[in-house]
């Protein structure tokens, strides 16, 4: 005798059964849509697989002990883990939390979030979505509860929970993706399911076999998918391979050229390879069949370049050619003794027939005049004994040379004899 085929119940009406499930059993949470944008940002990266009250006091921690939202930025992924040890994973969560936070800074150069919501929920969206890093639980919380918009947001407890409760399959829980269970929740009901939906994920995490679970997986399906054994937690996702041909290099090299766009700049960013050839811009080259093949006739399209590394000539090195001794320094009385002995060398060899002689009528004038001299310094002292040195000379007689023989002017007898200073 064979057993009849039950007819198994579509995703809608396991959806329907489990919604009635959780309100029997929790109760929702309120979500704070008052505070700024960033604020709840950063609490629901707090808020993955973490029962509300843990990740309101992790976050209030959080503001506690650091001075700022930059302080939190530049502070490392193992000293916010410290700070938040009371979550499940406190690492997972503080690398969002860094994370965020740079994406915000690098797009806006301060910590707000506000113009998200200044225009459609698809352009609120669309922000939360190219923040580097961010999330997926995190954009569809916020999207649910800060835009308006009608989102579910599913972590892993949740996602655990809807594939032992029929609702995910297989290959959708390896895919971190349950696509249409928005549409089976009518958008009134939206927040309500989400906050059931999230305190029945944490209790999987937390007690898989506990009474609550089992209650819930019953009144849901009772054919669902068999508990592991007591002790043993549900397998992590395993994301499918990646699938090898055209479509997969072309995928690869879009997420490569992704996280080229959002490397970090300055020092600690690493260099672009040598020899790496970025592929032209779309719509260049020449025109392809659907094959991939070059149609006949058609324009080469611009090369593309090849970064080449930055490898200079060798610098020739002369030696340094032996510098030339210097002569020795010379004293400035040495200098000053040696010009005066050439200058009295040139007066001595001056011929005595040449000396001036004065003219015929300065008989009387040189009495009362000073001849005047050359050499005679201007300084304050020689003008205050100028006046004795005339008188002593008017005076005074003095002895003719001896080599030559004295001329019967007296006036020219003593220019002859005077000597210069």
């Amino acid at each position: 005798m064979t057993t009849p085929n039950r007819q198994q119940p579509n995703r809608q009406q396991l959806v329907a059964k489990l919604h009635k499930a959780l309100r029997a059993t929790y109760k929702p949470v309120d979500p704070d849509i008052q505070s700024p944008l960033l604020d709840q940002v950063l609490y629901a990266c707090c808020l993955e697989n973490t029962p509300y009250d843990v990740a309101e006091r992790a976050y209030k921690r959080l503001g506690e002990t650091y001075f700022d939202l930059n302080e939190v930025r530049v502070t490392t992924v193992a000293e916010l883990a410290e700070t938040l040890h009371d979550l499940p994973d406190p690492a997972r969560a503080a690398l969002a939390l860094r994370r965020v936070l740079q994406g915000v800074f690098e797009s806006t150069y301060s910590f707000s979030l506000d113009n998200a919501k200044k225009h459609s929920i698809a352009h609120g969206m669309k922000t939360l979505e190219h923040i580097h890093g961010i999330p997926p639980f995190v954009v569809a919380f916020i999207g649910s509860t800060a835009l308006g918009g009608h989102f579910i947001p599913v972590d892993l407890g949740a996602m655990q929970g809807l594939l032992l409760a029929g609702v995910m399959s297989q290959e959708e829980y390896d895919g971190a993706k349950c696509p249409g269970l928005d549409r089976f929740i009518p958008k009134k009901a939206g927040l309500e399911f989400g906050s059931l939906l999230h305190q029945f994920g944490v209790e999987v995490l937390t007690n898989l076999h506990g009474a609550a679970v089992k209650k819930i997986l019953q009144a849901v399906n009772p054919e669902a998918k068999r508990m592991p054994k007591r002790g043993e937690p549900l397998p992590l996702p395993v994301p499918p391979p990646t699938a090898e041909g055209k479509d997969a290099q072309k995928a690869a090299e879009a997420a490569r050229t992704a996280a080229e766009e959002h490397r970090p700049a300055g020092p600690q960013a690493a260099a672009r390879p040598a020899g790496k050839t970025p592929l032209p811009p779309p719509g260049s080259g020449p025109k392809r069949a659907a094959d991939g093949s070059v149609v006949a006739g058609s324009k080469p399209g611009p090369k593309p370049f090849v970064v080449k590394p930055n490898v200079g000539r060798p610098v020739t090195v002369k030696p340094a050619e032996p510098e030339e001794l210097a002569p020795p320094a010379v004293k400035k009385a040495d200098v000053a003794k040696k010009a005066d002995v050439a200058k009295k060398a040139d007066v001595a060899k001056k011929p005595a027939g040449k000396l001036p002689v004065p003219p015929k009528g300065a008989a009387d004038k040189g009495a009362t005049k000073k001849p005047v001299t050359a050499d005679k310094p201007a300084s304050a002292e020689s003008h205050k004994s100028s006046d004795k040195g005339a008188s002593a000379a008017k005076g005074k007689a003095a002895k003719p040379p001896a080599d030559r023989a004295p001329s019967g002017d007296r006036h020219s007898d003593d220019l002859t004899r005077r000597k210069p200073r």
